[in-house]
């Protein structure tokens, strides 16, 4: 499958693609759904991540080859219809009552191409992009985003408004990284490829991006990422926003300040007390 998408994927913009490119597209959809296959992949000795580029070179092809259509849903009486025009490569994926995902009523899409775990549970209205992957006993919560090729953990609460952003292009780019048993408070949002590793706990309204520097008290260090690394929060880490002033410039002369994340301790026996009733709504 790997040589074929690359093959595919090479050829000029505009071109006629081979008759079986489509064929190709489904298959690594379906791969990503089962969980054989993946955007993003952890090193078993090292620990450190990498994309999968001919997987997120897959999903590029498939948009490539998809054709818009109608999607909309009609009510029962057809007064009322909710219009939607996509690729058709890229439904809402079917699942059974085998699967083992809880889905509340309310508005909730999974694309086709997301791996989504038994005991997932999807608070309404949430969205699950193509090429993510969500862990056994995550929930995702209302107006929770998990983008494109994000790779989100075990027993992972993406609370209210949590936005996890997406990273198909380019190809060889991390997508975000959210590892097991990790909290990410409301309004939250993770971006740019950064990683969170497991039992780290992120409060409402703290923002990451892949440049965003962490001030780290407790061990009274600045946490950047490295050249050609991507950012990465600490395993166990309890983060909120912050912010620091402006130093130089006009920015000074004002009193001005920027956001920043800060971590202000690790992950304790406190911490894991506050955090256990998550399990109970599960």
């Amino acid at each position: 499958m790997q040589k074929r998408i690359d093959a595919l994927a090479s050829t000029p913009a505009g071109t006629q693609l081979a008759d079986d490119a489509r064929a190709v597209v489904r298959h690594l959809l379906d791969a990503l759904e089962e969980g054989s296959l993946r955007a993003a992949e952890k090193d078993a000795v090292t620990g450190e991540w990498r994309a999968v580029e001919w997987v997120k070179r897959g999903i590029l092809l498939g948009f490539r080859v998809g054709g818009i259509i109608d999607m909309s849903i009609a009510s029962a009486n057809e007064n009322v219809t909710l219009s939607f025009f996509d690729k058709d490569t890229y439904p809402p994926r079917s699942l059974n009552l085998t699967d083992g995902i809880r889905i509340v009523p309310g508005g909730s899409s999974i694309r086709r191409g997301a791996y989504v775990a038994s005991g997932v549970v999807c608070m309404p209205p949430m969205y699950i992009n193509v090429g993510a992957w969500v862990g056994d006993g995550t929930l995702v919560d209302s107006h929770a985003l998990v983008g494109s090729c994000a790779q989100i953990g075990k027993r992972v609460h993406l609370s209210a408004a949590a936005q996890i952003g997406g990273v198909i292009e380019p190809v060889g780019a991390m997508p975000v990284i959210v590892e097991d048993d990790v909290l990410v408070g409301g309004n939250c949002g993770v971006y740019e490829g950064a990683i969170i590793r497991a039992r780290a706990v992120l409060a409402s309204g703290t923002i990451i991006t892949g440049s965003t520097p962490v001030y780290d008290l407790p061990n009274s260090r600045i946490i950047k990422p490295e050249p050609g690394q991507p950012l990465v929060v600490p395993e166990g880490a309890v983060v909120v926003p912050g912010a620091r002033a402006v130093t130089v410039g006009a920015g000074k002369d004002w009193g001005l300040s920027l956001a920043t994340p800060v971590i202000v301790k690790y992950r304790d026996e406190r911490t894991d007390a506050r955090t256990e009733l998550e399990r109970w709504i599960r």
